[in-house]
């Protein structure tokens, strides 16, 4: 997507809002905002949306799978082999095999195992068969634990991992999923992630499942995206969703044998909730309005509201105060879920698509593990350097990055953007 086109699709987030308030008594006519909010969107390269934050836009909601940021390991990268390597290897629709097996270094009681060796690995016909009665569709934002922004917005849909799991029959002795992807046959390259055995059998707090995942947007899941199969965790970081899937251990060991943890990172840590903006002027003229929008990535403890602040670079912030609890904050306006989708059939939601009602709604809005937007016009300012700052309150009341601040555990850091105020 280009800057132009971004920057026309990004209008159509601000424009309701913007125009509201102009018919509330807001000081410039609508038309005034209306131009500002262009002026600031289109006028100057370093008003518009980075291309980083791609994955963060409005409208079209869905992220198209050839515009998902890419943080692929692999050398070569798996999704760049050619097809006839790919065919040899496992990574067409067609030659996919998917084996499930006890771990022999900490065996589970199984009652039978999928394996290649003796032909009961699941192929990819089989696992759609298991989707003709089992198939689940969810929402969800692809973002790494180690990224301070999204990778993309997608609507995923492919079998619950434990309707393959049932499969081997398991009696006992199970406590974690271990499992991983095709990586040129190197162990060294090997990118392995797990799961709790509860997590994978049962949904708590009306979660989707942790699928293995075949469609993204409605279309089978491409290369780059970790097809035919990769595993899609909700409520996880990306690492948690493996792709290239082609082996599943059920274990016998207590901890998780993630690479991730190898890395110094915490492989138990949900999604975070965060704001961070899409269109925001680096220069103003003093005493005239500013708009502002942006996006808030909603987490697990969910979003009541975004909060914002503008403050003069004269004033002098205390050490003691992280995470800016003494700023001058105030509410920006939620805007509504998105009228775009984007890529999918006569653009509205599949049937029985998970937190969506029967007329294709989400049913409560934010929803948890997607982004959401604001958008605020903060009253003109004197002349000078200004810091403007947003964060999110979660639905417990937990100012970001609270509840929980720590780097290791994902992305949470409070935004921080300077604006210089020009005399008119």
């Amino acid at each position: 997507m280009d800057q132009i086109e971004f920057a026309s699709e990004h209008m159509s987030l601000a424009r309701r809002y913007f125009l509201q308030l102009g018919l509330c008594g807001v000081a410039l006519a609508p038309t005034d905002i209306l131009a500002m909010a262009g002026e600031n969107l289109i006028a100057a390269p370093s008003q518009k949306q980075r291309p980083d934050k791609a994955g963060a836009r409005r409208e079209p909601y869905f992220t198209p799978q050839d515009e998902f940021r890419d943080v692929s390991r692999g050398k070569p990268l798996p999704h760049s082999l050619s097809e006839e390597k790919k065919r040899s290897v496992g990574l067409t629709r067609e030659t996919w095999k998917l084996e499930v097996l006890s771990d022999p270094d900490h065996p589970a009681s199984l009652g039978k195992t999928l394996i290649k060796a003796d032909g009961t690995a699941l192929d990819f016909d089989a696992l759609l068969q298991i989707g003709e009665k089992h198939a689940v569709r969810f929402l969800k934002v692809m973002t790494c634990l180690n990224l301070g922004c999204p990778l993309g917005m997608g609507l995923w849909e492919g079998v619950p991992l434990r309707e393959v799991i049932w499969l081997t029959q398991p009696k006992e002795n199970i406590r974690r999923v271990h499992y991983h992807g095709y990586h040129n046959d190197d162990p060294k390259q090997m990118f392995r992630s797990s799961l709790p055995i509860g997590r994978v059998l049962e949904d708590p707090f009306d979660l989707p499942p942790v699928i293995l995942c075949y469609k993204l947007n409605g279309e089978w899941l491409d290369s780059e995206r970790g097809g035919p199969v990769r595993m899609v965790v909700p409520e996880a970081y990306g690492f948690k969703s493996i792709k290239w899937l082609s082996r599943v251990l059920l274990t016998n060991l207590a901890h998780a044998n993630d690479t991730y943890a190898e890395q110094n990172n915490d492989v138990d840590s949900m999604l975070k909730t965060y704001a961070a903006t899409l269109s925001i002027p680096k220069e103003v003229k003093a005493g005239e309005p500013i708009p502002i929008s942006g996006y808030a990535q909603v987490g697990v403890s969910g979003l009541a509201r975004v909060e914002v602040s503008l403050e003069s670079n004269t004033l002098v912030r205390s050490e003691s105060d992280p995470y800016f609890t003494q700023c001058s904050w105030s509410d920006a306006q939620m805007l509504a879920a998105p009228q775009r989708w984007g890529g999918l059939i006569d653009d509205s939601l599949p049937a029985n698509t998970h937190g969506i009602d029967g007329n294709g709604k989400p049913k409560h809005w934010p929803m948890r593990f997607t982004n959401a937007h604001w958008a605020v016009v903060l009253p003109g300012v004197a002349p000078g350097e200004y810091m403007f700052r947003c964060r999110t309150i979660d639905e417990k009341g937990n100012a970001q990055p609270l509840p929980r601040p720590f780097r290791k555990g994902g992305h949470a850091a409070i935004e921080s953007i300077a604006i210089t105020a020009k005399e008119t």
